[in-house]
C-alpha cells in the first residue's frame, strides 16, 4: 500500500498521524488520571521547549537519542533490524572509560577527547561486528543475536565494573570521576542563556553525524549499494554487491554509532561509568527511527521529541503528581507502537482520500 503514495504522504503525513494519535491516547491517560490534558501539555510544552534552560536539557538528551538512532537507521537501510544499541552503547562507554582511565592523567583534553570518543565507538563496533558476523556466515537471525547481546553486555558491565572499577572503599557501582581535562565542552560556555546544564559539543558532532549518514546513504556509490542490498538481496548479490561484506560493514557501523552515544551520557554529564548510564537510549534508538523513517530530518525532529517529553515529563510529574514520571514510558511504548507496528494503521485512509481527490 505505501508504494502507491506519494513520498510527502509517508515520509510527512503518515508519521504525523501517528504521533497524534498516540498523544490523543495518551491525553485520554491523562484525563483518566484526574488532570487537564491541555493544561499538562502547555506544562510540558513551557518545560521542554519555550523554557531555555529546559530547551538545553531537551537538546541534550536528543544529542544521546540521535547516535542511536543513527545506528538503527543505517542497519534498517541495509535490512537489518538491529536492536542491540543498547548494549553496543553499553560496551562502547567501557571503551571509553578504559581511554579515559588510562590516559587521563597523562593527555591534554585536544587528545584525551577525541581518543576517548575511538575508544567509545570501536568498542562498539566490535560488539556490533559479532552478531554482524554471525548473521552474515553462519545465518544467525539479527534480532535474535543482538537482543540476546544486550544481556551479555549488561551483565559483562556489571562484572567489570563490580570486580575492577569500583574505587578501594566505594559503595557506589561505578568508576572513578575522570579528569577535568575529559569533559566535554559545555554550550552554555559561547551560549549563556543556557543556563548551567549538560548540554555540550556532543550535539553539535550529533548533527555531523545526520549529516554524514545522508551523504553517505543517498548521495554516495555505496549508500547505494546499501539500500540495494535492503530492498532485494538477491537482486543486489546479481548486481556485485558481496552481501556478507555489507552485513558485516553495516553491523560495525550501526555499532560504532551507538558506542559515540554514550560520549554523550559520560563525558557530558556523569564524568564516571555508572552502572546503568545507558538508561534505554538504545531501545529510544529504533523508536526514533521507526518514525524518523531513517532520514537524517525525521532522526533529528524524533529524537527532539523523546528528549521533550523526558525533559517536560520531569517538570510535569513534579507539578502534577497525579501523573507519575511512569505515564511518560507510556507515551513512548504509545509511539513506537502507531510508528512502528501500526505506520500504516492510516495507509488505506490516504490512499482511498488521494484516489478520491484525483477523480
Amino acid at each position: 500500500m505505501n508504494n502507491d503514495l506519494p513520498r510527502w504522504a509517508t515520509a510527512f503525513v503518515m508519521p504525523m498521524l501517528n504521533l497524534l494519535s498516540a498523544l490523543l491516547v495518551a491525553a485520554l491517560v491523562i484525563y483518566m488520571l484526574g488532570e487537564d490534558p491541555a493544561e499538562s501539555l502547555g506544562i510540558l510544552v513551557n518545560s521542554a521547549v519555550l523554557n531555555p534552560e529546559g530547551l538545553s536539557y531537551t537538546l541534550f538528551y536528543a544529542s544521546t537519542f540521535i547516535f542511536t538512532g543513527l545506528s538503527v537507521s543505517v542497519a534498517m537501510q541495509a535490512g537489518l533490524f538491529n536492536i542491540g544499541s543498547e548494549g553496543q552503547m553499553y560496551i562502547g562507554g567501557l571503551g571509553l572509560t578504559a581511554a579515559m582511565l588510562a590516559f587521563d592523567q597523562t593527555l591534554p583534553a585536544w587528545l584525551l577527547i577525541p581518543a576517548a570518543m575511538i575508544g567509545a565507538a570501536l568498542f562498539g563496533a566490535l560488539w556490533g561486528f559479532l552478531p554482524g558476523y554471525l548473521q552474515a556466515k553462519r545465518g544467525s537471525h539479527i534480532v535474535v543475536t543482538t537482543i540476546m547481546f544486550n544481556f551479555i553486555a549488561a551483565s559483562l558491565m556489571n562484572f567489570i565494573i563490580v570486580k575492577y572499577l569500583i574505587p578501594p572503599g566505594e559503595q557506589n557501582t561505578a568508576s572513578r570521576v575522570f579528569a577535568e581535562s575529559g569533559e566535554m565542552p559545555r554550550l552554555s560556555t559561547w551560549f549563556p542563556s543556557l543556563g548551567d546544564t549538560p548540554l555540550n559539543i556532543s550535539f553539535i558532532l550529533a548533527i555531523a553525524a545526520l549529516v554524514i549518514y545522508g551523504v553517505m546513504v543517498w548521495r554516495s556509490s555505496w549508500g547505494f549499494k546499501l539500500r540495494a542490498t535492503g530492498l532485494n538481496k538477491h537482486a543486489a548479490h546479481y548486481a556485485g554487491v558481496s552481501i556478507s561484506k555489507m552485513i558485516i560493514v553495516v553491523m560495525l557501523i550501526s555499532g560504532a554509532l551507538a558506542g559515540l552515544g554514550s560520549v554523550n551520557s559520560i563525558m557530558g554529564s556523569t564524568h564516571y561509568l555508572s552502572l546503568n548510564f545507558v538508561g534505554g537510549a538504545g531501545f529510544i534508538g529504533i523508536a526514533i527511527a521507526l518514525m524518523g523513517r531513517q532520514h537524517p530530518v525525521g532522526i533529528f525532529l524524533s529524537a527532539v521529541l523523546f528528549g521533550a517529553l523526558i525533559q517536560g515529563g520531569f517538570d510535569l510529574s513534579l507539578e502534577k503528581p497525579n501523573i507519575p514520571t511512569e505515564t511518560f514510558i507510556f507515551i513512548q511504548g504509545l509511539i513506537i507502537l502507531f510508528c512502528g507496528a501500526m505506520e500504516n494503521f492510516y495507509a488505506p485512509a490516504i490512499s482511498a482520500l488521494l484516489k478520491r481527490t484525483k477523480g
